[in-house]
């Protein structure tokens, strides 16, 4: 039998990406993009040591050195109006990001919907706020696969490579499972081949250069490349849109200092108001920032029943 070659060789901002082999001979196997884990002192801005910390976490929903030019405005801005200086915590997965939050080793973080509810369960994690995004706190999956395919369902991508981006990722791994399981199916069973790439905008460039067949991404980050980096997106076609679900909210520890919280709160609440603030929120493609509903995430816990049966 034919054996397929990933060769990941893609470079963002100087992060270079494993080369993998699957053979259809050997048993499924799932394959795994990785990289290194750093913390970044982000915004230190050469203050002094007697500056209270703000430790601030991200999940990958984008490579890592892109993560932190994504956010690293709003973190200065956050610093300068609560006079803290950040240090930001990069991880590799959604759950230890989740291990931070659990650990109290951050007092801040932006995750995706679906680690969100996974903590939430564990009663660590509250919502802090939200984005609302094209005039909504709602966002949706994305399927996508290369123009030049002739896959335009879900069903076309029966025995075709896939790229998840994690295993907790909402639009990046549990939409795709309900599709799956619409089909009384699993990932190993439907697809031919899966990788994690633990970041969306590497699960759109392994889709544009052919090397996997299809991915589930996040679609306002699909959205956010087709307008700030529309190259990116060129070779791309969106094949399914998902039901909306919670936004990835901003989220903060249970049990965190109530002054810090209501610091907090009330900066992320009145940024729009500030012309510099509404710059950094235009580059980011958010409208503002709302208190958010836990409500709005129960459809993605209705997917993890479903699929959990």
């Amino acid at each position: 039998m034919k054996k397929i070659v990933f060769k990941i060789i893609t470079l963002i901002i100087g992060l270079t990406l494993v080369s993998c082999t699957m053979n259809h001979k050997q048993s499924f196997k799932t394959k795994t993009v990785d990289f290194s884990v750093k913390d970044i002192p982000g915004t230190k801005n050469n203050s002094p040591d007697s500056i209270p910390v703000l430790n601030v976490a991200v999940s990958a929903i984008i490579s890592p050195r892109q993560t932190f030019n994504y956010y690293k405005e709003l973190f200065a801005y956050i610093s300068g109006k609560i006079h803290h200086r950040i240090e930001f915590k990069q991880r590799r997965t959604y759950q230890e990001v989740n291990n931070l939050i659990h650990n109290r080793e951050v007092d801040l973080a932006f995750v995706c919907s679906g680690a969100y509810i996974e903590e939430k369960e564990l009663g660590d994690v509250d919502i802090l706020v939200v984005p609302l995004c094209n005039g909504k706190p709602f966002y949706q999956a994305y399927i996508i696969t290369n123009k030049s395919s002739d896959i335009n369902s879900f069903e076309d991508l029966r025995g075709k490579s896939f790229a998840f981006t994690d295993p907790l990722s909402n639009t990046g791994k549990l939409y795709a499972d309900k599709r799956l399981a619409d089909f009384h199916s699993s990932p190993d069973s439907f697809f031919s081949s899966i990788v994690y790439t633990h970041a969306h905008d590497i699960s759109m460039q392994l889709v544009s250069k052919k090397v996997v067949d299809g991915a589930t991404v996040d679609g306002l980050i699909y959205d956010y490349m087709a307008k700030f980096h529309p190259e990116r997106v060129k070779n791309l076609k969106i094949i399914e849109k998902s039901e909306y679900f919670g936004i990835p909210p901003v989220v903060i520890p249970s049990g965190l200092n109530d002054k810090l919280k209501e610091q907090l709160k009330d900066v992320f609440l009145s940024i729009h108001k500030d012309p510099a603030g509404k710059r950094i929120l235009n580059k980011l493609l958010i409208d503002r920032f709302i208190i958010g509903d836990d409500s709005n995430y129960n459809n993605i816990r209705q997917i993890k029943r479903k699929i959990s049966r």
